[in-house]
């Protein structure tokens, strides 16, 4: 494999269908060479997706080193972790619920992590997403600029489609703006949201766009309820992908994420969605917004509710 030693390396912890989303998706953007990593039980799938998405490159035409495993080693040095391991939800399951069998499998993923990519961007995409986080961030040890978590991205891309949808106009020009925890108390800002620069607010009613706000919220359960066998794929791998971009290219794009906070908004010591810059030097930084009394109340709730999943996970560490 040296003939790719120049290449990034991304490591996909995970396998399952973000998993090989995201080593489509960065395969076809040529980020880098991409090694899917499962359970041993998982080891057929890790490899499969390898093989197959490595047998369509000549067809596409891009290049990237492919390779499946179940074995930690084989990530060693990896540019880029993005982390996708744990249960999805069933319809119904809360993400909390999924709290204590995904913080089990995350404190696995954490010291190995720490063992084999210390100099990694680390994307967490498994839910709950910001209790994972920051099992992860913990358990690691690492720089909070190289630890991120991957929601806000897609939850402004849900709430950009529904606007775009009902407006009749192009997505491109849908600007979103979404805070808080990934879950059914995110706070997207509407007064931050724009259609071709002009606020939706005089765009759209208000009872609409609260409509737009509930929908978002519940967007993820929605596709849960849909799919009944998980939760949703192309649209988080898609986020991530966003998001790993913008620090292997240094694009310094401007992308609500999960990240430590130390006083923005004022809430400090956990992970919750903010807008961040993300450039080579991972989150390179928070930027914080004046915020409505409203919507700094609803951030608090939001975060409040973080705050006790963090407690729940300190407890399981």
């Amino acid at each position: 494999m040296t003939h790719h030693m120049h290449r990034p390396k991304i490591a996909l912890v995970g396998a399952g269908q973000i998993g090989g989303n995201l080593a489509l998706m960065a395969a076809q953007k040529e980020l880098g060479d991409v090694t899917l990593l499962d359970i041993p039980d998982l080891e057929g799938i890790a490899k499969g997706k390898a093989l197959d998405i490595a047998q369509m490159s000549p067809i596409q035409g891009f290049d990237a080193g492919f390779k499946g495993t179940t074995n930690w080693d084989d990530i060693k040095g990896a540019d880029v972790v993005i982390v996708t391991a744990g249960k999805p939800r069933k319809p119904g399951m809360s993400r909390d619920e999924l709290l204590d069998v995904n913080v089990k499998i995350m404190k696995d993923v954490a010291v190995n992590v720490k063992k084999f990519c210390p100099e990694a961007f680390v994307v967490v995409v498994s839910n709950p997403l910001d209790a994972m986080v920051y099992a992860l961030y913990k358990i690691t040890g690492f720089n909070h600029q190289q630890v991120v978590g991957m929601a806000g991205v897609l939850d402004s891309g849900r709430f950009r489609y529904f606007v775009a949808e009902k407006l009749g106009v192009s997505i491109e020009d849908v600007t979103a703006f979404v805070l808080g925890g990934h879950g059914d108390d995110m706070v997207p800002v509407v007064q931050y949201c724009a259609v071709g620069g002009i606020p939706l607010n005089q765009m759209m009613k208000k009872e609409e766009i609260d409509k737009i706000v509930d929908r978002t919220r519940k967007a993820g359960g929605e596709i849960v309820a849909l799919y009944k066998t998980g939760s949703a794929y192309y649209s988080p791998a898609a986020a991530s992908i966003t998001m790993v971009e913008s620090y292997l290219r240094d694009k310094k794009r401007v992308l609500p994420a999960a990240a430590w906070l130390r006083g923005e908004y004022g809430l400090k010591d956990m992970f919750v969605g903010v807008p961040v810059v993300i450039g080579a030097g991972g989150v390179e930084k928070v930027i914080d917004a004046e915020l409505s009394k409203d919507d700094r109340d609803a951030l608090m709730k939001s975060a409040s509710r973080v705050k006790e999943l963090c407690v729940e996970v300190d407890k399981r560490l």
